[in-house]
């Protein structure tokens, strides 16, 4: 029997407000413990909450970024659950009444074709606190963190209309993309500021009705998310297939060993006894209100994406990775407005300042040790033929270990190009008459001896050559 995946998926997006959703303790990650807290965020008797405008902002920028339709008019209310780090025994979400609806994000399917994935709703709550766990051998016992508890979130609700793991996948990262170009959350998924719950069923191919899902909680990486897929499915399958029936259930993903395992009996939403929160008044959102975050959103991933390979000429795949990041972004058209040689700058960006974002573990461009001034400024050499690109290479070396410009660079250590033909042409001669075997070979038709010469002259010169000159050079006197 052939089997059809189903995935809906539910992000959880900690939002950037320097402040907590209902009070005015800070949310910066990685204080002490409950350090960050007050008697709103504590859950104690008498404290009431007071919405914080900034999250609401946020809310319609992500909405409209969306595709969704904003409220009017929306709700808190209380989500009555027992968890150890939710403090108040309830948590403060919406529900019938969210605040965004009926959006979608596009992707390609498997077969490259386009497909809309719906958004059901986002809505905005609180994050609760966070159980921390000794690593002891024989702790039977977890400390409680409320530094995370009234953090406010914005979750995210999929239509259960992803069909694969690369449409989940594509579907993740374009939020997130979105998310972090918004400027409303950074996307930290290790920090645990953005996290996916995802729920998965599969169906015979072509049956209309939805199987039994299983929801996999907290899923904190992209890999973890392809990993928690593949095997939930593979598993229902096998249930499946060997006359089990699939639970409804709420389990974890364990990365360790790459499987999902049973956590607790999956809740409805009657189990949570929803009602409006007696302490928050219903949110009203004027017209004027939803223009203004309109007129604050910036260009977005896929837009930019299309402007870089029309206004500036690039291939798909360098508009692609160039706009994952708006720092990158931001950083490629600096460099073009200093030198204007996208593709130059293309290229540099993707070979060298990836490779060392990569290799030092820097999550942005920003804490790059250089900036656009300095690939600028070196494109100018090269330009000019004041260095070649293989010292090039060297130079950029230099720039990201000291900081210096490029200029001082070769200045200091004498590293500008050969351009005078006297000079090369002697270093040319002496190769030529260093080699005389070759030189017959060359002669006698095995004509890729060429880089051999090159190579030769180039070592001679320690790499300073003018490598347009070297094959002219060498092309006139093997061929003369």
């Amino acid at each position: 029997m052939q089997w059809e995946l189903v995935v809906g998926l539910e992000v959880h997006a900690q939002l950037l407000t320097d402040t907590k959703i209902f009070c005015g303790c800070s949310t910066s990650f990685g204080a002490p413990p409950n350090t960050h807290v007050c008697p709103v965020c504590l859950g104690l008797p008498g404290a009431l909450p007071v919405l914080n405008r900034k999250v609401v902002d946020y809310a319609i920028k992500v909405g409209l970024a969306t595709n969704c339709t904003v409220a009017r008019m929306s709700r808190f209310a209380r989500k009555n659950y027992f968890y150890p780090d939710l403090p108040k025994g309830y948590q403060i979400s919406q529900f019938e009444l969210p605040i965004l609806e009926h959006g979608y994000l596009g992707v390609n399917d498997d077969s490259g074709s386009p497909k809309d994935i719906g958004i059901t709703r986002i809505h905005m709550e609180e994050d609760a606190g966070k159980l921390v766990h000794p690593d002891i051998p024989g702790a039977d016992y977890s400390h409680v963190d409320l530094n995370r508890a009234c953090v406010p979130l914005l979750e995210i609700v999929s239509e259960p209309d992803i069909r694969s793991t690369g449409e989940a996948l594509q579907y993740v990262k374009k939020l997130r993309e979105i998310l972090v170009y918004l400027g409303v959350c950074d996307g930290n998924m290790n920090e645990g500021s953005m996290r996916i719950d995802a729920n998965i069923s599969v169906r015979p191919m072509g049956q209309e009705e939805f199987g039994t899902r299983a929801e996999i909680k907290n899923v904190n990486s992209f890999k973890s998310l392809e990993q928690a897929i593949i095997y939930e499915q593979s598993r229902q399958i096998d249930l499946i297939e060997d006359g089990g029936k699939v639970v409804q259930e709420t389990r974890l993903f364990d990365a360790d060993r790459g499987i999902t395992v049973g956590m607790r009996s999956k809740e409805e939403a009657h189990d949570y006894r929803y009602f409006p929160d007696p302490d928050l008044l219903p949110l009203v959102i004027e017209e004027e209100w939803i223009d203004a975050a309109r007129d604050t959103l910036p260009e977005l991933p896929d837009a930019k994406r299309s402007r870089f390979r029309s206004q500036y000429s690039l291939p798909d795949h360098d508009a692609d990775l160039l706009c994952q990041s708006i720092d990158m972004a931001d950083f490629f058209e600096e460099i073009v407005t200093l030198h204007n040689d996208p593709k130059a700058a293309s290229n540099w960006i993707m070979g060298y300042v990836l490779r060392d974002m990569s290799r030092d573990e820097l999550n942005s461009v920003k804490e790059a040790p250089i900036t656009p001034t300095h690939i600028a400024g070196m494109l100018d050499l090269i330009k000019e033929g004041v260095i070649s690109s293989k010292i090039a290479k060297d130079v950029f070396d230099e720039m990201w270990a000291t900081g210096k410009e490029a200029k001082v660079i070769v200045e200091e250590k004498g590293l500008t190009q050969i351009s005078d033909t006297s000079e090369i042409e002697g270093i040319v001669d002496d190769i030529l008459a260093a080699n005389p075997d070759e030189v017959a070979s060359y002669r006698g038709g095995k004509t890729k001896l060429m880089g051999f010469f090159v190579g030769q002259v180039m070592k001679a010169s320690r790499g300073k050559a003018n490598p347009g000159l070297v094959n002219q050079l060498l092309k006139s006197k093997l061929e003369g």
